[in-house]
């Protein structure tokens, strides 16, 4: 069904968790809700999410994006998890299959990100792509599994005053969503500081 905005400017978002072992109830999944905060704590722009807990199958991955962007209209899907290279892991895979472009400055400035706490984030294989439909597209991103990591890699490093020492990959979401006919998104600059060029910037912003 497809979602309706309450406000001009609402972010339509679309979180999805891979997990075999939490989508089966094995453990209790620590994605959808990490997520869930941190859009609370950086947006200012309203926003409605719409949650998928599914397993790492590619079939079942492609249907998820597919319906949360060409249904649910959501201007924004994350993916967290099924990134590696386990053979069970196909999230780059099923959201390169549903893509019409590929937007790779994301998944390098996420390894970037990584590389700085492990060496072991060259292994990891993230992507972000857009999903355009005739008249409606979304940015698709795939992040960590891991709440810390995710948290990293949206926000980026800062240094002990808070200054950004490297972007997270956040800062070019709301410019990048603008670019695909999307709303209006704000950031609170003392999470995450977005970035438009100033022809972009709306008054009052």
């Amino acid at each position: 069904m497809k979602a309706t905005r309450a406000f001009a400017n609402e972010l339509i978002l679309g979180l999805v968790s891979i997990s075999d072992r939490a989508s089966q109830g094995i453990y209790v999944d620590q994605g959808l809700p990490g997520l869930q905060q941190w859009f609370s704590r950086a947006l200012k722009t309203p926003f409605q999410t719409h949650q998928r807990l599914i397993a790492d199958d590619r079939s079942t991955i492609e249907q998820a994006l597919i319906e949360l962007v060409d249904d649910v209209g959501c201007d924004l899907v994350l993916t967290t998890g099924g990134t590696g290279p386990a053979r069970r892991d196909v999230t780059p895979e099923a959201t390169l299959t549903v893509a019409t472009r590929v937007m790779p400055g994301f998944g390098e400035q996420m390894r970037r990100i990584s590389l700085e706490f492990v060496p072991t984030a060259i292994l990891s294989r993230q992507v972000g792509v857009l999903r355009e439909t005739g008249n409606h597209a979304a940015l698709i991103l795939n992040l960590p599994g891991q709440p810390k990591a995710i948290t990293e890699t949206l926000e980026g490093l800062k240094s002990p005053a808070g200054e950004s020492n490297v972007h997270g990959i956040f800062s070019a979401v709301p410019y990048c969503i603008d670019l695909i006919g999307g709303p209006y998104i704000e950031t609170q600059d003392a999470v995450v500081k977005s970035f438009r060029p100033k022809s972009a910037l709306k008054a009052g912003a």
